[in-house]
């Protein structure tokens, strides 16, 4: 651990799971039909083909360019029957045979002119027969798996006035999709939506701030709710034994400035502004809270809580409990009760920290190192997030978290402009810069998390935004800014092997099979906005390719 205030909690044994269908509740084999590889979200398959002492003879089988260059390829794809189906940053939507990469069909969305916001997609979902995408102008669609045809499309809200859109893979529940909505840098309220996978009609909808009459609608201070932010922009998990649907919700607005939405008075150690910055637990029936809990009390960081949900069983105390594992942007991590939301530990990632000098054994944020109106603070991690929304991958195998994390910093300047509906409602200024003293920016990581320790760790000198793949093969494979895609040993974090792919990597690699022949397949094309624009400035000598090309891997034929 990096101090003792962020120990783990509790004193938890790091046994695998002993039930063979639990250890495999959330591992892919053929298929890869999530957007997390199953609705655990671990990113972890159990093909075994490809492994350590083979791994270095893959070598490529096939590629294919999208032709979409608009902010490159971001997407992690899915594969159901020996079909691959892969979406582009202009939801470009093909259908490719998994083997040889052969195009089936594929569907060019047409979005609204001038539709304000950010340009790309990051995933699909397939369920009832259907491929499933957001859009840019905010509409749900849903394809025809086999054809491509359209089946329906739904508006979720006015883009142009609530300044919000998908860009998240929407997530398969039972008869229903749910998407969550971004825009929580803006002045806007967040909701996650639920649908009928069927016909498109509406199920329910959950608003992240509560409105007038609401539990929690208290820790707001007087109307500040109605542009509070909190956009759950991400996907969430699903566990299908409790109905239950799990999210990570965003940052209050405005980020960096809170005197118009604490309540006066408001204790900071306990629920401020809820439901931002929290992990909340959801009946997938009705769209009710069942529970939550929220990591960041009052964030004035940009350390929202919105990425990935991993859920898994790990025997605690000698008892099996089936438990949540979920990172914020902080890096710092929560295990959770899946079932009740009770609170089991918690640990940080990052190396360089400032944002706080520890967490209580109940979960508290303890120093809190809070920017103030009119001065300037150095706060690390920075907004872009000791890890970005890129996900980590689990291993039931080794019992490992993989974590891609980066050590960098920013200035922040708060300011008190008022909100305008839909407007870009951060108020404050946060130049990144590299967290001093290093020559290296960024780690894998292996974290055990059940006892909260790290187990080892590779170091990168740029930074590393791409998502992680776990194998049964004892195998850990992700990408760099520089057009590497890399295998690491999962047990140790040895590098085993390397193919440059001529793009830099931001969006997901998966692992499949056809036919008994196994294939690792990226996404390739470094993203040049955002996260991805603020870093490149951080390294003027290093040029970051671009592209939007799928890199597909396999041994030779006859060395398996």
């Amino acid at each position: 651990m990096m101090a003792t205030a962020t120990r783990l909690c509790l004193v938890l044994i790091p046994l695998l799971v002993s039930s063979a269908t639990a250890q495999d509740a959330g591992a892919t084999h053929d298929d890869w039909p999530h957007y997390g590889g199953t609705q655990f979200s671990w990113r972890y398959s159990a093909l075994d083909q490809i492994n350590t002492t083979n791994v270095k003879a893959l070598t490529p089988v096939w590629l294919f360019q999208t032709g979409d260059y608009a902010e490159n390829l971001q997407a992690t794809p899915l594969v159901a029957d020996g079909v691959m189906y892969l979406i582009t940053a202009r939801a470009r939507v093909f259908a490719l045979d998994a083997a040889t990469g052969r195009e089936i069909w594929h569907y060019a969305y047409a979005e609204a002119r001038n539709t304000p916001g950010y340009v790309g997609n990051r995933g699909l979902a397939m369920g009832d027969g259907k491929i499933f995408f957001g859009t840019k102008d905010n509409y749900l669609v849903a394809l025809d798996q086999k054809t491509g045809r359209p089946v329906w499309r739904v508006n979720i809200d006015d883009a142009r006035q609530c300044g919000c859109n998908i860009t998240a893979a929407p997530l398969i529940a039972g008869d229903k999709v749910i998407v969550g909505d971004a825009g929580g840098d803006s002045a806007h309220r967040g909701y996650i939506t639920a649908f009928s996978t069927r016909t498109g009609r509406l199920a329910w909808r959950w608003y992240v701030i509560p409105g007038p009459g609401e539990k929690g609608h208290e820790t707001w201070k007087g109307d500040s709710w109605i542009f509070g932010g909190g956009a759950p922009w991400l996907t969430g998990s699903y566990d299908a034994a409790l109905n239950l649907v799990y999210w990570g919700t965003g940052n209050a607005a405005a980020d960096f400035f809170d005197s118009e939405r604490v309540p006066s008075g408001a204790d900071k150690s306990k629920d401020v502004n809820l439901y931002t910055a929290s992990v909340v637990a959801l009946d997938a029936a009705t769209g009710k809270l069942r529970w939550y809990h929220q990591e960041v009390p009052d964030d004035v960081w940009d350390f929202d809580s919105a990425y990935e949900v991993l859920l898994m069983d790990r025997e605690i105390r000698g008892r099996m409990r089936r438990i949540l594992v979920h990172m914020n942007k902080s890096g710092l991590t929560s295990v959770l009760d899946r079932v009740t939301g009770e609170f089991l530990g918690v640990f940080s990632v990052p190396e360089v920290r400032t944002w706080i000098s520890g967490v209580t054994e109940d979960g508290k944020l303890v120093g809190r190192n809070e920017p103030q109106l009119g001065k300037t603070t150095t706060v690390c991690p920075s907004a872009a997030g000791a890890k970005s929304w890129n996900s980590m991958a689990y291993s039931p195998r080794a019992g490992f978290l993989y974590v891609p994390v980066n050590e960098m910093c920013n200035d922040i300047t708060p300011n008190n402009r008022a909100a305008q509906e839909g407007q870009n409602y951060m108020n404050g200024d946060f130049p990144l810069k590299l967290a001093p003293g290093r020559t290296t920016y960024s780690h894998v990581d292996a974290w055990d998390p059940a006892t909260g320790k790290r187990a080892w760790s590779w170091p990168y000198k740029y930074v590393l935004l791409a998502s992680m793949l776990a194998t049964a093969g004892d195998l850990v494979f992700t990408g760099n800014p520089e057009g590497e895609f890399f295998a690491l040993d999962a047990r140790n974090g040895n590098k085993l092997w390397s193919y440059q792919t001529g793009a830099g990597h931001r969006g997901g690699s998966i692992s499949y099979a056809v036919k008994g022949r196994q294939y690792i397949a990226t996404a390739t094309g470094w993203q040049s906005a955002i996260v991805g624009g603020a870093v490149e400035r951080l390294f003027p000598d290093q040029d970051w390719r671009l592209g939007s090309t799928l890199v597909v891997f396999a041994l030779p034929e006859g060395s398996r």
